[in-house]
């Protein structure tokens, strides 16, 4: 019987999906073994803190704080970073990577800031950069792009893309629970970032938007130019109003194609769904991407998007994808060997102007409750070309203010911004004029 090859894998960082990796390859070593025909050895975690305890069992002898030693360790084949940020990580991974290591990450913000540098690092160094873990959690999306659904061109890509909002806003709805109580049991639970920005102002979710961008057309397309929207200015009334209206409310990272496939536009935001479609039920800390092809039609893929074991199960995927690599048995499909041919994609593609953008919209005011106010928004409105399909008014209040709830017919992002910018002139318009999408996907 012949000797199965030894593959030396190292971790950089041991925080929760760290320790998720390490639990899951000690816990099912043997057959993963079996399946991969190679023996796994996790040999060296680089950590901050020595001392500190840990929910898996590490001996003092593999541990390190000097990442760079598990990049430049000639005996190691596998790095996986799971350090997160921008900064140390790009500096470990280009060095794995210049080595000729395999890098598996979950690092999606490295990713969507310096991908392109990475995957030509990764193919100047004969290495290969495995990066599954960074969308979707437990979903295989981006195996599915590429691999399964490689014949097509895609108009469309949408989705919950971040757990932890999806959680947030399930409990909000299910238990008229407000924003900061339900944040806090997601704290409890360790759903949220620590820095909680990136999950609750949409950035997280904007990351990935960009990767699948990228993955679907070639191009990458800058941060500063894909609109961002976080869930923290939702009420929990805004969730009861808009269910009163059939809706439910899920923050959404979308790619659409537009001008026939010539330009494309990349947005994060809350977004009302109608109840009866299957993206609107998906709760709780479950991720959904709906893909629609030009030839597979639409499909919707749906798993678990927050917490330590989905995440791990989809780097422990690419550890996989790495090992099949380094054996040849079966080469997996690598994206840097196709940098080429996403650069010829994405070259011609630009990006959509605010005026392809269409759609309805739910606009919350704060308006004095007095004879007129409503023909002066109205007014606002008609000049910008934007149509009023419905109007709440749920309550007065004591102080002479009133809630108005409206919806539009069709317009598009460049009417809609023009309109808020001059309902916050008016007189009668208290605080700024909260602005939710309506999507009329399939």
């Amino acid at each position: 019987m012949s000797k199965k090859p030894v593959i030396k894998i190292g971790l950089v960082g041991l925080g929760v999906v760290g320790g998720g990796v390490w639990k899951h390859i000690q816990q099912n070593r043997l057959a993963l073994e079996r399946r991969l025909g190679a023996r796994l050895q996790l040999v060296k975690v680089a950590v901050q803190d020595l001392k500190k305890k840990r929910s898996v069992k590490v001996s003092r002898a593999q541990l390190t704080t000097d990442p760079m030693s598990i990049a430049n360790d000639p005996d190691i084949d596998i790095v996986c970073e799971l350090m997160g940020g921008t900064s140390l990580a790009r500096k470990v991974t280009l060095a794995a990577l210049k080595n000729g290591k395999i890098v598996v990450t979950a690092n999606k913000a490295l990713i969507c800031k310096y991908g392109a540098q990475l995957f030509e690092t990764a193919r100047n160094g004969g290495g290969h950069y495995f990066f599954e873990a960074s969308v979707g959690g437990g979903i295989p999306i981006i195996k599915v792009i590429r691999e399964g659904l490689v014949a097509n061109r895609f108009n469309l890509i949408y989705g919950i893309l971040n757990g932890t909002c999806n959680y947030i806003l399930t409990r909000m709805e299910r238990e008229s629970l407000t924003f900061d109580k339900t944040l806090n049991a997601a704290r409890e639970l360790g759903y949220v970032e620590a820095d909680e920005s990136l999950d609750l102002e949409g950035w997280d979710t904007a990351h990935k938007a960009v990767i699948l961008a990228y993955l679907a057309h070639g191009k990458w397309v800058n941060l500063k130019d894909v609109p961002v929207e976080g869930i923290g200015n939702i009420t929990l009334e805004d969730i009861q109003w808009a269910d009163e209206l059939g809706f439910k409310i899920k923050l959404l990272g979308i790619i659409s194609q537009n001008n026939k496939g010539k330009s494309i536009f990349v947005r994060v935001h809350p977004t009302l769904i109608r109840k009866d479609k299957i993206m609107a039920n998906v709760d709780g800390v479950y991720n959904a991407v709906s893909v629609s092809g030009d030839i597979v039609g639409s499909g919707i893929h749906i798993g678990r998007g927050a917490g330590q074991d989905a995440t791990a199960s989809a780097v422990i995927g690419d550890v996989a994808d790495g090992v099949s690599a380094l054996l040849g048995t079966p080469p997996p499909v690598v994206l840097e060997d196709d940098a080429e041919l996403y650069a010829s994609l994405g070259s011609d593609i630009e990006l959509s102007s605010l005026e392809d953008v269409t759609g309805q919209y739910y606009l919350r005011l704060s308006v004095t409750d007095k004879p007129g106010v409503l023909a002066e928004i109205s007014t606002v409105m008609a000049d910008h070309d934007v149509s009023i399909a419905s109007m709440i008014q749920p309550q007065e209040s004591s102080n002479q203010q009133a809630t108005l709830i409206l919806t539009t017919h069709q317009s598009n992002e460049k009417r809609m911004q023009d309109t808020i910018r001059d309902l916050k002139k008016l007189k009668n318009v208290h605080r700024s004029p909260f602005l939710l999408r309506i999507v009329n996907f399939d």
